[in-house]
């Protein structure tokens, strides 16, 4: 049975209660340890992701510039934050790339969602969209 770390508690501050229920449900029987390692984010921050790939070295890894298009990081009309990253945790540390990186955040993916399901609450993956994979991304849809 796996439980979350301080880092991680920190990083569902001001998220949805409804993912929040998700994420602490999941990952007491998850198949494998995770880390939440972004929730809530800054218009400052999410325009800062948005440059990576475009006007700062690095890969693209969001299409919301956090101004014209709000990212589900960023606070919403209702006061919370509707997504949050995670990778897996595993051998003492966080893993972020590699095949068995992949493997297991697809575990973790679906068996969040079947959670999630059961709670007849709906979160959907990034790892599921067509044009743009984002494979640590879980949002709750309302």
């Amino acid at each position: 049975m796996f439980k979350f770390s301080k880092r991680s508690y920190r990083n569902l501050k001001d998220i949805h209660p409804e993912l929040i229920t998700v994420l602490v449900i999941s990952i007491k029987n998850s198949p494998y340890d995770f880390t939440l390692t972004n929730g809530v984010r800054t218009t400052s921050d999410q325009r800062e992701l948005y440059a990576k790939g475009r006007t700062l070295p690095g890969n693209i890894v969001t299409n919301s510039d956090g101004i014209q298009t709000f990212s589900k990081h960023q606070i919403q009309s209702d006061g919370f934050g509707y997504a949050v990253d995670l990778y897996p945790y595993f051998n003492g540390t966080v893993h972020t790339e590699g095949e068995d990186v992949n493997l297991r955040l697809t575990a973790i993916a679906r068996h969040i969602i079947k959670t999630a399901k059961e709670l007849d609450i709906t979160i959907q993956w990034g790892g599921d969209w067509k044009n743009f994979k984002d494979t640590p991304h879980f949002e709750l849809k309302k």
